[in-house]
């Protein structure tokens, strides 16, 4: 005979101290703050609001129903032709089956948003205050271009169960009640809670990491976020990047024997870990090949546009400039420069063929098993506005074959592979000395204040400056 496994179905929401959304009390409290101008964000809330599909994916599912209330497009397919936020693709901070197993920690959420493509503004219990968290919630509650999430403990609400996340539907300025739109409708409906115990809630230790938990604020980016390059971090490799930088460079410059620039960065480029290009990966349009597809559409020729501007813009930095000659001396014979002088196109399209092919086939939590073959290039037409380079190849897994695009970006569009001839012209797409420089570009400032000869500082300081990056640039290095 099998097993029988006890089962619960919902809890009864203590109360007080909370009062449930649906009661004629919570009704009463949505009609007077919806009169009162706070519950505007909730409706847009409510409409993508989803529960959440595993016991320790609060912090996922809270998210998913942000960045779809706000209308973020996340770029990739969910379902069939569907682009929609779930939690299956909030994957690049911390692998799935670790949220599943562990949960997921306040900064990891943090970090999701920004790969998602939000703004987020985060604060935790001990950099804010309780007056500044009204003022936020506030603020929130009353457009609908800001949402906020909060990260707190169940007990001071004396409900069961720990840590949890959830997104704030609404404030009611009187009674000081914030709606709590709880993601776990399987165990509590919504609920207003007084603002002063969600405060102590937050201003909790979560043991996983030692720190307090808080809220944060998520909106729209004014621009398309991530445009060519984004970092990724769901993966080892960002630990030893995240120690070369922090604590490898810094000791570098205590060498008293770096006088110039180009000894300086010979240094740096020497020293990086093995691994270093997996930290900054480039962000090339992947889609499935279909049919008599021969153009761009108008948002892909756009967003094609957006890469190669940046493209160009980093090529047009002197950083660039300093990192390429080093890479690549002007000594090397011109016949073979169209082969050395930057990374192979073929092993560019293989990688990224893969990344897009896993993310196309639904399979988001390892791109392992992917082999990427018949690489080849090809043009198409961008809607009229001339001819664009496009890799296009064939992904095997598990002996299932896709076929997919790749739109590649180049830095500009004279230098595109349809309009040149291959011996004589260097077709400049992203490659390693671009990752680099952003690189560098990315670091915080104080990380170059030990260089001891203060001309090597002053210059070097100059060279990785953003401060006179073009806008499009800036916000992409940010």
């Amino acid at each position: 005979s099998r097993m029988e496994v006890a089962s619960l179905y919902r809890r009864v929401l203590p109360s007080p101290p909370a009062v449930e959304f649906a009661s004629a009390e919570g009704k009463r409290l949505f009609a007077e703050a919806l009169q009162g101008g706070t519950m505007e964000g909730f409706f847009n809330l409510i409409s993508y609001f989803q529960t959440q599909s595993e016991p320790a994916f609060c912090g996922l599912a809270s998210l998913s129903v942000v960045l779809n209330a706000l209308a973020i497009d996340p770029g990739r397919p969910w379902k069939g032709p569907w682009r929609w936020f779930d939690e299956s693709m909030l994957d690049c901070c911390e692998p799935l089956h670790k949220v599943k197993a562990e949960g997921i920690t306040f900064g990891k959420v943090v970090c999701l948003a920004h790969c998602a493509g939000a703004r987020v503004q985060s604060f935790r219990a001990d950099q804010t205050t309780i007056h500044d968290f009204r003022a936020h919630l506030t603020r929130c509650a009353s457009s609908q271009d800001c949402h906020l999430i909060s990260s707190y403990h169940r007990s001071p609400f004396k409900q069961t169960g720990t840590g949890h996340f959830s997104p704030i539907g609404g404030y009611h300025a009187e009674k000081d009640m914030a709606l709590i739109l709880d993601v776990a409708r399987f165990k509590y409906p919504p609920h207003w809670v007084p603002l002063t115990l969600l405060w102590d809630a937050m201003n909790t230790t979560d043991e996983a990491t030692g720190l307090l938990r808080g809220f944060m604020l998520v909106s729209r980016r004014s621009s398309a976020p991530s445009l060519l390059y984004t970092v990724s971090c769901g993966h080892g490799s960002w630990k030893s990047m995240a120690k070369y930088c922090v604590e490898d460079v810094p000791n570098l410059l205590k060498d008293e024997s770096l006088d110039n620039v180009t000894t300086l960065l010979s240094r740096l480029v020497e020293s990086l870990p093995a691994n270093a290009g997996d930290l900054i990966k480039c962000v090339i349009e992947v889609r499935r090949k279909e049919e008599g597809e021969s153009s761009l559409s108008k948002e892909e020729k756009e967003r094609l546009f957006l890469k190669e501007k940046v493209l160009q813009q980093i090529r047009d930095t002197d950083l660039f400039r300093v990192v390429h000659e080093l890479q690549y001396p002007k000594g090397l014979c011109g016949s073979c420069s169209s082969s050395s002088d930057e990374d192979s196109l073929a092993e560019i399209a293989a990688t990224v063929c893969c990344q897009g092919a896993a993310f196309l086939s639904g399979n988001l939590v390892s791109r392992d098993g992917f082999c990427c073959r018949e690489t080849c290039i090809k043009c198409i037409e961008a809607n009229g506005d001339g001819l664009k380079t496009v890799i296009s190849g064939t992904v095997v897994s598990k002996g299932n074959e896709q076929a997919v695009d790749l739109l590649l970006p180049t830095s500009s569009s004279k230098t595109s592979l349809c309009n040149s001839n291959l011996r004589s012209k260097i077709v400049k797409y992203p490659s390693s000395t671009d990752v680099l420089t952003v690189l560098l570009l990315v670091l915080q400032p104080n990380t170059w204040l030990g260089i001891k000869d203060e001309n090597v500082k002053a210059e070097f300081q100059s060279l990785v400056s953003t401060d006179n990056l073009p806008d499009l640039l800036k916000q992409e290095v940010r």
